[in-house]
């Protein structure tokens, strides 16, 4: 059941998804500085010069057949604006979460978020025929938890005192998802979603 998880390349119009390596630390890098991301507290996006620690733990994750990383590269400049993953995933319930995700500050706001996001979804329902997605954020995020109810996900709940942060604070987590039964109305209210980006 390790093998649930393959190397893929999920490409869109103005996005592709290429497995992580080692050798992206530096674009990763430079991605994160655009609106130096790692100054928001609430978020995982890692300071440049934890980058290369950031993707041995993604990819020691990846080994353990728990993850498949990905960055995100902008077709249109073939730059790395960001990163996102497949994480906690339970193959023997064909159940995975999508996490880990942030994008270059001059990326925010646009088709990108979605794009990927469907990519993701896609592969996840269709060819991993999961029975269902988690996103799960930071209960300060707002911006993160608004964006997930967007995409059509419900909330499960909220896990209090889920974890303990680096500096010792403890953070509760909100729990979405989205069902295989739900994924037909998801998948048509994304591409709804793209075709009014193609049309601005």
């Amino acid at each position: 059941m390790q093998e649930w998880l393959k190397n893929v390349v999920l490409e869109s119009e103005t996005v592709r998804l290429e497995p992580l390596r080692p050798e992206h630390e530096e674009a990763l890098g430079l991605a994160a500085q655009d609106g130096e991301l790692w100054r928001l507290w609430f978020t995982s996006v890692p300071a440049p010069d934890k980058t290369g620690a950031y993707i041995s733990t993604a990819l020691r994750d990846k080994e353990a057949g728990l993850a498949l990383p990905f960055v995100v590269v902008h077709k249109p400049t073939q730059l790395v604006i960001g990163c996102t993953r497949f994480c906690n995933a339970v193959p023997q319930h064909r159940r995975v979460e999508i996490g880990y995700t942030w994008y270059a500050a001059s990326h925010q706001r646009s088709s990108v978020n979605t794009e990927c996001k469907q990519l993701l979804l896609t592969h996840a329902f269709e060819s991993l025929q999961a029975i269902a997605v988690e996103f799960r954020t930071h209960w300060h995020n707002q911006a993160s938890r608004n964006a997930i109810a967007r995409l059509g996900a419900k909330q499960d709940g909220v896990l209090r005192n889920h974890s303990i942060e680096a500096d010792g604070a403890y953070r509760d987590t909100v729990v979405f998802s989205i069902l295989e039964s739900e994924w037909p109305s998801v998948k048509k209210s994304l591409a709804h979603k793209l075709s009014r980006y193609r049309a601005d």
